[in-house]
């Protein structure tokens, strides 16, 4: 009896499996939004409230979101006036926007999702953008307004 003697087949294997993960994972990437600001236009949650009990150069906190959500729970003092994922919306947000001053502190936040899957935040920072904001943040909220905000003990206004 001869024994012949085989490749093994356990390193073509691997490289097949790593390079089917690596495509799948660009192709999750490639259908995530891009973000249109950057990292110098976030704030994060802890920052933003410091900046708001402070007293100071307080910014003015815009939610973009759904109206209902405004209405569950959100930042005091946070106004609302349109929904950033639809044009009614967005028409309403410019509106208000209007006669502020391009220099205002201006945050804005959404929460109604996973971050990397809002349909308002996007928009609604684009359209202030384009309209001249200079000083136009997004706050930060990875999972939720409920997770990232509220169940970390920051303040906020209880709805209707």
């Amino acid at each position: 009896m001869t024994l012949t003697r085989t490749r093994p087949i356990f390193p073509l294997t691997a490289a097949v499996v790593l390079l089917s993960a690596t495509l799948v994972i660009l192709a999750v990437r490639a259908q995530r939004p891009a973000d249109p600001w950057t990292t110098a236009q976030t704030v994060q949650p802890a920052e933003l409230q410091k900046e708001l009990a402070s007293g100071k150069s307080v910014p003015t906190v815009l939610f973009v979101g759904f109206q209902r959500l405004y209405d569950a729970g959100h930042i005091k003092g946070a106004q609302y006036h349109g929904t950033g994922a639809n044009p009614e919306g967005l028409t309403e947000i410019k509106k208000w926007a209007e006669p502020i001053p391009r220099s205002t502190n201006l945050v804005i936040y959404c929460g109604c999702c996973p971050m990397d899957h809002c349909p308002n935040l996007r928009p609604a920072f684009v359209a202030l953008r384009q309209m001249g904001f200079t000083r136009l943040r997004v706050l930060i909220l990875p999972s939720s307004f409920a997770i990232d905000w509220a169940e970390k003990g920051l303040p906020y206004d209880r709805g209707q």
